[in-house]
C-alpha cells in the first residue's frame, strides 16, 4: 500500500514552533511509510519509530505544553492529559505488541496506522483549539438546544478537519444502511457513578476513503487494516472534541470501543433509547452517522473489546468478517421490511436473510429514507401502520420518479374481498397475506424474483 501523510496549509495553527513540529512529525511518519514501502528491516523500521516518539515527540510535547501555559489556554490540563496517554499507554501497548509479534507486517501497519492516525485526529482537533480554531462552547443548553447544538459542532470539525461541506439531513437516524458501512462504537464512563455514554459512529466506507484515505494519501478504493487503525484514532480525537461542547458530558472518559457488523448495530438499536441520531452526508464524499446513547446499564455481549494490545487482531478479524459479509450482500438482492410491528419485522427478516441482504424500518417516514440511503430491489409494505400508512407510503413512492419503479409488495392480515380490492388498485406488485405459512411465504417471494428476472426487470 502506497501511504504517505499529505501536509496541508489548514494544519497549521499559526503558532511557528508548534507548525514546524508538526511538519516534522509528518515527515518522520512518511519516511518510516517509506521503508516500509521499500521492505526494510520491520524491527529496525519500528525501533526508529518508537525511538522517535519518545525522544523527539516528548520535547514536541514539552514544547506545546509550555506554550500553552504561557497563553493561559484554558484547555491545558485535558491536552497534557491526552499527551501523557498517548506516551504511557498507546505507546507502550504498541511497543508491545511489535515485540510480540516479533514485528510482523501486520503489527508494522497498525503501529504506523495509529500513529497517523492520531496525528492527524490531534493536530486537526487538540491542536487547533490551542488557538481557537475550533467551534466555540454552547453553554447550560437546554436538551432541546442541545441537538442543534451538537450539528453546529459536527459541521463545523468535518469542515475543520476535512474541508468538507456537510449537511444534517435528519435528526432521526434510524440505522439504515448507506453504501458499505463501518459501525464504530465508543464507550465512555464518568468515574463517579455506573453511568455511561456510548457514540456510535457509522461511516460510509468512501467517506473514510476520502477523509483520512486521503490524507494518508493513500490511493485505493476500499478499506485494509492501516485505514481503519488511523480512522479509530482520528474519530476518537473528533468525539472528545464534540464532547468538549457539553456540560452534560464533562469528565467521561473512554474505557471501551468496538467495531460492529450491521446486524451487531441493528442489535443494538433494538434494545437501546437512542439520544441523539443525527445523519448527515458531505456532498458526495460519502454519508455519516452520530449517535448517542446513555443508559445506566450496558448490555453484554455488543462486540469485543479493541483493547490496544489486541486491536491489530482485531480490526484484521473484523475486515475479514465484513468483507465476507459484505461481498455477499453486494451480490444478493436487497429486501426492505416496512412494519410497525418488531415481531412481524424481525421474523421476516430471520426468514429471508439466507438469500437476501434484508433492511428493516417501522415506518413509511422512515421507509422514504431508507430508500434514499440504500435503495432496494423489492420493498414488503405493511399496509395498516400508524400516522403514515401503506397506502400513503405507496402514494409518495410513485409519485418521485426515482422512486416509482422499485416493486412493493402489501404485506396485509385480511383476505376478505373488499380489503383485498382496497389494496389491489393501489398496483403494488403483489400482497401477501400475514398468516401464511413462513414456507408459502419465502417461496411467493423467490417466485417473484425468478418471473422478474425471467423478464428481464431484475
Amino acid at each position: 500500500m502506497d501511504a504517505q501523510l499529505i501536509w496541508r496549509d489548514d494544519f497549521n495553527i499559526g503558532v511557528d514552533i508548534i507548525d514546524k513540529e508538526h511538519q516534522r512529525l509528518f515527515k518522520i511518519i512518511n519516511k518510516l511509510f517509506n521503508f516500509k514501502e521499500e521492505e526494510k528491516d520491520n524491527e529496525w523500521i519500528c525501533q526508529e519509530g518508537i525511538k522517535f516518539f519518545k525522544g523527539h515527540m516528548v520535547k514536541h510535547f514539552a514544547e506545546e505544553e509550555a506554550y500553552m501555559k504561557s497563553i493561559g489556554y484554558a484547555g491545558y490540563e485535558q491536552h497534557r492529559r491526552i499527551h501523557k496517554s498517548f506516551q504511557e499507554h498507546t505507546l507502550p501497548a504498541l511497543e508491545q505488541e511489535l515485540e510480540r509479534t516479533e514485528y510482523s507486517d501486520s503489527a508494522v501497519e497498525h503501529f504506523l496506522g495509529v500513529c497517523a492516525g492520531w496525528l492527524i485526529g490531534h493536530t486537526k482537533t487538540e491542536d487547533l483549539a490551542i488557538v481557537d480554531k475550533h467551534p466555540r462552547k454552547w453553554e447550560n443548553l437546554l436538551p432541546s438546544e442541545e441537538i442543534t447544538a451538537m450539528r453546529k459542532v459536527i459541521v463545523q470539525l468535518v469542515f475543520d478537519m476535512f474541508k468538507l461541506e456537510s449537511q444534517m439531513i435528519s435528526d432521526a437516524y434510524n440505522g439504515e444502511k448507506f453504501g458499505r458501512g463501518v459501525y464504530y462504537r465508543l464507550v465512555y464512563g464518568n468515574g463517579r457513578d455506573d453511568k455511561i455514554l456510548e457514540v456510535i459512529l457509522v461511516f460510509e466506507e468512501k467517506l473514510l476513503i476520502n477523509t483520512v484515505g486521503q490524507v494518508l494519501g493513500i490511493k485505493t478504493n476500499k478499506l485494509d487494516s492501516m485505514l481503519v487503525n488511523a480512522a479509530r484514532h482520528t474519530a476518537r480525537q473528533f468525539v472528545g472534541r464534540v464532547m468538549e461542547h457539553f456540560p452534560s458530558m464533562d469528565g467521561y472518559e473512554l474505557k471501551e470501543e468496538n467495531l460492529l457488523s450491521y446486524d451487531r448495530f441493528q442489535k443494538l438499536l433494538e434494545k437501546e433509547k437512542l439520544q441523539v441520531s443525527l445523519l448527515f452526508n458531505t456532498g458526495g464524499a460519502g454519508y455519516f452517522a452520530y449517535c448517542v446513547i446513555s443508559p445506566h446499564l450496558l448490555e453484554q455481549g455488543v462486540g469485543e473489546p479493541l483493547e490496544e494490545e489486541y486491536a491489530m487482531d482485531k480490526v484484521e478479524q473484523y475486515l475479514m468478517r465484513r468483507n465476507k459479509t459484505q461481498d455477499s450482500d453486494d451480490s444478493r438482492l436487497k429486501v426492505l421490511i416496512v412494519d410497525d410491528s418488531l415481531t412481524v419485522r424481525q421474523s421476516m427478516k430471520k426468514l429471508l436473510e439466507e438469500d437476501y441482504d434484508v433492511s428493516m424500518v417501522d415506518s413509511g417516514l422512515a421507509a422514504i429514507r431508507a430508500i434514499t440511503l440504500n435503495r432496494p430491489n423489492l420493498i414488503l409494505l405493511d399496509y395498516e401502520m400508524p400516522v403514515c400508512d401503506g397506502q400513503q407510503t405507496l402514494a409518495m413512492l410513485r409519485s418521485d420518479q426515482h422512486f416509482a419503479d422499485i416493486p412493493v409488495v402489501f404485506l396485509t392480515g385480511r383476505s376478505d374481498p373488499e380489503s383485498v380490492r382496497k389494496v389491489m388498485v393501489l398496483k403494488p406488485a403483489g400482497y401477501l397475506l400475514k398468516y401464511l405459512k413462513p414456507d408459502e411465504i419465502k417461496k411467493k417471494i423467490d417466485d417473484f424474483f425468478i418471473t422478474r428476472n425471467e423478464s428481464g426487470m431484475a
